[in-house]
């Protein structure tokens, strides 16, 4: 005799408690795995300016990594120091680090680190001096860095004394790559 194919019972379908309940158990930890990506390892800055000419143009998107991350001089970095009018991401060249000294010859358009002339030949033009930059000599402190944009003539940077050297926790990251260039 044969077996009789047994009745599965129907299920019944999902209420909607349900079915918001295993969409926020597959959405969770991707929104926390992104979020932890972008706190603790790197994340995406738009450049606003045109100050690091003709290095970075304004509306270029970059990857910034922070893990880990100690500035050095040559760096393209982001910080988050507000001063005067700006607030948001600055993006700007590490010229010195701690303990170095620079000297800003605003006559011949120069910079120098520690006694020796930078090869600069990512500046946009040559360096004059604008009404507020008032540093041309500083040793920077221990623990703090010395920025300048590469479109020297516009960029609003640590020649000026309202910013300063500036403390390496302000440092959000080093730009590593350009992801989505505006031109």
């Amino acid at each position: 005799m044969a077996a009789k194919p047994e009745k599965k019972p129907q299920e019944e379908p999902a209420s909607a408690g349900q079915m918001l309940y295993g969409w926020l158990q597959a959405i969770v930890p991707v929104v926390v795995g992104v979020v932890l990506v972008f706190t603790f390892l790197g994340r995406i800055t738009i450049v606003d300016g045109g100050s690091m000419l003709p290095t970075l143009e304004h509306g270029d998107r970059m990857l910034v990594w922070s893990l880990g991350y100690e500035p050095k001089q040559g760096d393209i970095v982001v910080l988050t120091k507000e001063f005067e009018e700006v607030t948001g991401p600055i993006v700007k060249r590490v010229i010195a680090v701690g303990g170095q000294t620079v000297d800003i010859d605003y006559a011949a358009g120069t910079v120098s680190v520690d006694g020796q002339v930078l090869a600069e030949d990512y500046i946009l033009e040559p360096m004059e001096q604008q009404f507020w930059q008032e540093i041309d000599h500083i040793t920077v402190p221990e623990g703090q860095i010395f920025v300048m944009g590469d479109n020297r003539n516009i960029s609003n940077d640590s020649r000026n004394p309202a910013l300063g050297a500036v403390d390496t926790r302000y440092v959000l990251g080093k730009t590593c790559a350009v992801i989505w260039p505006l031109g």
